[in-house]
């Protein structure tokens, strides 16, 4: 069960080209998917994107949320018209906008609004990941809330079909969220800093 959180063809290369800070964001997006979404086995689904290249890593520039709509509707059209095995997903990071977990996520209903506007409702699907990421009925310190927590600000774009297969062909689909929550509470806060991912999401309040 999902858990709620509270209040042309693509180049080569499918990450967003720019500027050092650009490429420090990509590099700890980077550190963060292969120590803790395929290093602790958040996502099954993960490793096979990552080791083949077929994830996009988008920088946004946006520094407002009309801004960041735009940036979604252009990624997600880019998307649409990929060739799956040469890119499967998208990472939109936005780490100049959003920085406030609950106004980020009320921005999630916005970002859901442009698929429909693109009639790519059962397309695609946003997931959600951000440094302060808080579920519903958690404390903000709780070890739990780190499963979505993400070095910058992000929305992750989905194809609905590969989800699909994905969850079908792997068993035992519907309890990745309880293993995820036993994964992190048997790690706990020093285990998580051991990893080492950079920025705010490297670290855990004391005392968790």
């Amino acid at each position: 069960m999902k858990r709620r959180a509270t209040a042309p063809p693509y180049p080569s290369l499918p990450t967003t080209a720019g500027d050092a800070s650009t490429s420090a964001v990509v590099a700890a997006t980077k550190v963060w998917l292969e120590r803790a979404v395929i290093g602790l086995n958040l996502c099954p689904f993960a490793k096979a994107e990552f080791v083949n290249e077929r994830i996009r890593y988008h920088v946004s520039p946006a520094r407002s949320q009309a801004d960041l709509l735009r940036d979604l509707a252009d990624e997600l059209t880019r998307l649409a018209a990929a060739d799956p095995q040469v890119c499967e997903t998208t990472l939109l990071i936005h780490p100049e906008v959003l920085s406030n977990f609950a106004a980020y996520n009320q921005f999630l209903d916005k970002a859901d609004a442009v698929l429909r506007r693109l009639q790519l409702e059962g397309t695609f699907q946003i997931a959600s990941f951000h440094p302060r990421y808080q579920f519903a009925d958690t404390d903000v310190d709780d070890i739990t809330n780190f499963t979505n927590r993400s070095p910058h600000p992000m929305l992750h774009l989905l194809r609905e079909a590969s989800v699909a297969r994905a969850v079908a062909g792997y068993p035992d689909a519907s309890h990745i969220v309880e293993r995820n929550l036993a994964t992190l509470r048997r790690l706990g806060a020093k285990g998580w800093r051991e990893l080492g991912i950079p920025g705010e999401v490297g670290q855990t309040p004391p005392g968790t």
